[in-house]
């Protein structure tokens, strides 16, 4: 039965992700699969200018038709009827955008892509006009704020479609600002119900999510070279060092909570929108050790130096955007600060390694992790304090 959708309180017990968020979270695989299939062949190709613009673009386009759905959830979930046939609506927008990444990505086509936000936009507005005439007051506003500033920016990114492909990049650049500037607009005097501890595990499992994504993919590339070549010795170094940098990164990730971090939307805003590049490098990192694979098999168009940068330029960036946005609000005194930025730093330099840059990569990852726990049983985090 439909119930009215007021907003939740923010001081909810045991408020956690439901079993139709997970299954949402789920389907965006699909789309960051072929998001990171994309970036391969361009770089393989010996392409990176176009791949790499072409990835930012899209996973943004990704990441923001998740983001928007995990924050009106957190306030207004009420799981009935309705709200449940309206979210699976959006999983088929989710689909058809996930169609569209190929001809978005390699011809700059985002016809498909347009067409999947719209199908998704259609169920958030009319999820949050539902919101909007179920309340009253602030509440009542902030609602129709989205559903208006939602519908003005599906209409801007109709450009796309119909302006030269020289000037996309920037297009989207604009809309994507514009995107970003909804929520800080709607909720610039009130701000929603969202809850800390639930948003929190929801970026925590989507975390998840993509780095199972890159593992996904780092078999997919080492069991294609088997079947070719079946040389182990060539396959270990890339295969093991990748799958210590993903270890460490879900180490890293979730060695200490967030959700006591997340009191204002300031706060939880900054940290909700860089997880863009958290999660973009993490998914980057599995493309990267699929061309590292390519290229050892000379199968690949670029040299052993770029087919390493693939691999640990996002798991540096991987690395210091967790530190950034997330860690160091936990971290206690200087030496557990620095952890994380040296790392990166070591990281990169291991790109010039040449066929085991991957290894050491991994290595300095792994030692990264010990580290870590070391200091962190020492001297204990911020939140003892």
């Amino acid at each position: 039965m439909a119930v009215r959708m007021r907003a939740r309180s923010r001081d909810e017990a045991h408020r956690s992700a439901t079993p139709l968020e997970l299954f949402f979270d789920l389907c965006f695989v699909v789309a960051i699969a072929q998001a990171g299939r994309q970036l391969v062949h361009a770089l393989a190709e010996g392409h990176p200018g176009h791949g790499i613009t072409g990835y930012l673009m899209v996973f943004f386009a990704i990441f923001w038709a998740w983001v928007n759905f995990t924050w009106f959830s957190s306030a207004y979930d009420t799981d009935d009827v309705p709200y449940r046939v309206v979210t699976l609506v959006q999983i088929a927008g989710v689909l058809i955008l996930a169609a569209g990444v190929p001809r978005a990505f390699g011809d700059s086509d985002f016809t498909y892509v347009w067409f999947g936000y719209l199908v998704m936009r259609l169920a958030l507005v009319t999820q949050w006009l539902r919101a909007a005439f179920s309340s009253e007051g602030r509440d009542r506003r902030i609602a129709l704020s989205y559903a208006l500033g939602l519908s003005l920016c599906q209409i801007g990114w109709l450009a796309l479609l119909f302006l030269p492909e020289g000037v996309l990049p920037w297009v989207f650049l604009v809309m994507a600002l514009l995107e970003m500037s909804v929520p800080a607009i709607a909720e610039r005097r009130w701000q929603t119900t969202w809850h800390p501890h639930h948003i929190a595990e929801r970026y925590g499992l989507f975390t998840i999510i993509v780095l199972g994504e890159t593992i996904a993919a780092a078999t997919v590339a080492v069991q294609s070279a088997l079947d070719e070549n079946d040389e182990l010795g060539t396959l270990l170094p890339i295969a093991g060092g990748g799958l210590l940098l993903v270890f460490a990164a879900y180490w890293i990730y979730f060695a200490v909570p967030i959700h006591l971090h997340l009191r204002t939307n300031s706060q939880a805003f900054l940290w909700g929108y860089g997880h863009y590049l958290v999660y973009a490098s993490a998914a980057a990192v599995g493309a990267g050790i699929e061309v590292a694979v390519e290229q050892a098999f000379d199968k690949a168009h670029l040299s052993t130096f770029a087919a390493s940068a693939c691999v640990t330029v996002p798991a540096a960036l991987f690395m210091f955007t967790v530190w950034l946005i997330h860690s160091r609000h936990q971290k206690r005194g200087l030496a557990q600060q620095l952890v994380l930025p040296v790392s990166s730093v070591l990281v990169l330099a291991c790109t010039f390694a040449g066929h085991w840059a991957v290894l050491a990569a991994g290595l300095v990852a792994s030692v990264t992790v010990a580290v870590g726990v070391t200091l962190t049983a020492r001297q204990g985090t911020a939140l003892e304090e």
